[in-house]
């Protein structure tokens, strides 16, 4: 009898769970409740699993993605199996927003530059640097990867961002890299990167537009904007 009792509750709280998102949509649910649909069954000792899920990966959904599997199985309650969903699920999101990211073509604002590489950097471990290449009229002609570094940092080539500009004839860069570690604001290193790349750059008549820093929770950092190029 008590077993079918929870059973119900199951029921129940699920059947609310679905109900909300067909009749208002998944933008209207919370953390919690799209993490319960995607992970479980929904009753109590699931949503405490969902509750330390997020508290652990610091209370964000951005943190819960940028976790392993490794790490995120180890979480009580959470195993392999639902570690694996999640992440199946973190990288279908990735690649269909990668996708609909190839779609700016033309930058105006860093705002731009955010849509466009925010989801192929934001939830990696480490840091990787892309170069963006730009027609003097600011239409992209390519975006390149140029390095690919640690938690902390990354090593750039500016000689090598330059050689690249030369043979697609842009006339303009624009540098992005991002924190993994949450922090937008930029390092030393950055601000050297940056004098460096803007230096090499002019020897060529090409224009270092910006370099901006992704960070996780919607954080960035424009040079440009902080009057820095």
């Amino acid at each position: 009898m008590r077993k079918f009792a929870v059973h119900l509750r199951i029921l129940s709280y699920m059947r609310i769970l679905t109900e909300k998102m067909l009749s208002r949509g998944v933008g209207a649910m919370t953390d919690e409740e799209l993490l319960c649909l995607l992970l479980g069954e929904g009753d109590d000792s699931e949503k405490e699993m969902v509750a330390r899920l997020l508290d652990e990966c610091g209370g964000t959904l951005a943190g819960v993605v940028a976790r392993d599997v490794s790490r995120l199985r180890m979480i009580s309650g959470m195993g392999l199996r639902r570690a694996r969903q999640l992440k199946v699920a973190a990288e279908i999101g990735r690649r269909v927003a990668a996708e609909r990211s190839s779609e700016v073509v033309e930058i105006s604002s860093s705002d731009d530059v955010e849509r466009l590489m925010r989801p192929l950097v934001d939830a990696l471990p480490y840091e990787e640097c892309w170069a963006l290449y730009l027609t003097s009229s600011n239409r992209v002609i390519e975006r390149m990867r140029v390095s690919q570094g640690g938690v902390q940092a990354t090593v750039v080539d500016h000689r090598l961002i330059v050689k690249r500009a030369l043979e697609l004839l842009a006339t303009q860069v624009i540098l992005v890299h991002n924190h993994p570690s949450g922090a937008a604001e930029p390092s030393a290193q950055d601000r050297q990167l940056t004098q460096r790349a803007a230096e090499a750059c002019r020897l060529f008549d090409i224009t270092l537009l910006d370099h901006i820093i992704i960070a996780r929770n919607n954080d960035s950092y424009s040079f440009r904007s902080h009057s820095l190029l």
